[in-house]
């Protein structure tokens, strides 16, 4: 927000000062955008122009970082949580940096079209954070009704399966609420009906399918319906053809705060939950520690007088017992970590999804004007796909059980 609504301006109004460091970063900023400049100087379209390229060079800088920082964990499992201070460091630098690149062709259009790609990337995975999320809810809230029927006796637990039916209620009727508004305002052309049409149907059909078979829980499909109906409305205000899109060339408020959301999701279930590590192939510390006392105690080290000599367990460190014992706790810290690069992946596709969130998929436009129709286009289509494929994938995996 700051490198597009603050820095972009601050830097632009400087084109043509005496001073030549000023001068330039305002020429490096203004790259690409002069033709939406009018004979005052500035236009709104020139604004949305460099706005945008601030966000790619915040982006820019977030996307390299976690891939250095990837690679870095790749090549040493423990470096994801090493050097911090210099970690900082760099990305300021990086970040600096940037604001002295010209916007083109690094910023636009090649970090633009990485961008599209990994934002299409997030939303598929993002699936599996939304899924993951509904799983541990719906377990969870069912776990707390069973004890509180243990605890408190019958009956007492029905408040926790409320709960549950009703956010179910909650994401099933804000989506078809959601839906029905689409159909009324998005009516205008065949495409949008199409796109409409098929959200609701497959948001049934995934519904209907979960129900007859034990392989989901509702709770589940209710949130796939409504993160499918959230991108159903994110690729319509992409449409370039204004009979199909009421809100063309407006600021889509709504659009970026629910990306900011879901960004948010992503960052906080991946960062801090050990499940979400597990869908992506990361071991939780308590994994490991059950691993390590299942070692322990197939290799028969007990605790407390070692028979036989005048030392306690806790001298034996650095006999062989004790060093095998040493070398498995490394070994298992080291594999705690193997897969840390994958968090740090995750990291950079959102790097890439925020990018498209706060830009509109590249679009440049204000006042109901459009710059570039053509990217409006694009991202409508990427993003609908994208949808189709997780709809997709999410109904195969319900299928799949019942068919083998």
């Amino acid at each position: 927000f700051v490198f597009q609504y603050a820095l972009a301006p601050w830097f632009v109004k400087w084109n043509g000062s005496i001073n030549p460091v000023l001068a330039y970063t305002a020429k490096s900023w203004l790259d690409g955008c002069e033709q939406y400049i009018n004979n005052e100087g500035e236009s709104s379209l020139q604004q949305s122009c460099t706005g945008n390229n601030g966000v790619y060079r915040v982006a820019g800088s977030s996307f390299l970082f976690f891939v250095l920082a990837g690679l870095s964990s790749l090549f040493k499992p423990t470096a994801n949580r090493e050097a911090w201070p210099a970690k900082f460091i760099l990305f300021f630098f990086l970040i600096v940096g940037t604001v002295f690149i010209p916007n083109e062709p690094l910023f636009s259009p090649i970090l633009l079209w990485v961008f599209r790609w990994g934002a299409v990337a997030f939303v598929i995975f993002n699936q599996l954070i939304i899924l993951d999320m509904a799983y541990n809810v719906n377990d969870s809230w069912v776990e707390k009704a069973d004890q509180a029927e243990i605890d408190e006796g019958e009956g007492a637990g029905k408040k926790w399966f409320g709960a549950l039916l009703a956010s179910c209620s909650i994401l099933f009727i804000g989506s078809l609420v959601a839906i029905g508004l689409m159909y009324h305002f998005f009516s205008g052309c065949q495409t949008n009906m199409a796109f409409i049409t098929v959200t609701l149907v497959m948001g049934v059909v995934c519904t209907a399918v979960q129900l007859s078979g034990e392989e989901a829980s509702l709770f589940t499909s209710a949130s796939i319906f409504a993160y499918s109906t959230y991108l159903l409305y994110t690729s319509m205000v992409k449409n370039p053809n204004g009979e199909c899109n009421p809100q063309l060339g407006e600021n889509n408020v709504s659009g970026i705060f629910l990306g900011i959301i879901i960004t948010l999701i992503g960052l906080g279930w991946t960062g801090y939950s050990a499940t979400a590590h597990r869908a992506v192939g990361e071991e939780s510390g308590a994994t490991v520690e059950d691993e390590e006392g299942q070692r322990s105690t197939s290799n028969g080290n007990v605790g407390g007088i070692v028979v036989g000599t005048n030392r306690t367990a806790d001298e034996d460190y650095g006999t062989i017992n004790g060093s095998s014992i040493a070398n498995e706790e490394e070994t298992a810290s080291t594999k705690n970590f193997s897969n840390s690069w994958k968090l740090n992946l995750i990291m950079a596709l959102i790097s890439c999804w925020y990018a498209m969130a706060l830009t509109s998929w590249g679009e440049i436009s204000a006042e109901g004007a459009v710059a570039n129709p053509t990217a409006g286009e694009v991202g409508m289509w990427m993003v609908i796909s994208s949808q189709w494929l997780m709809l997709a994938l999410y109904l195969w995996t319900l299928v799949a059980p019942l068919v083998f």
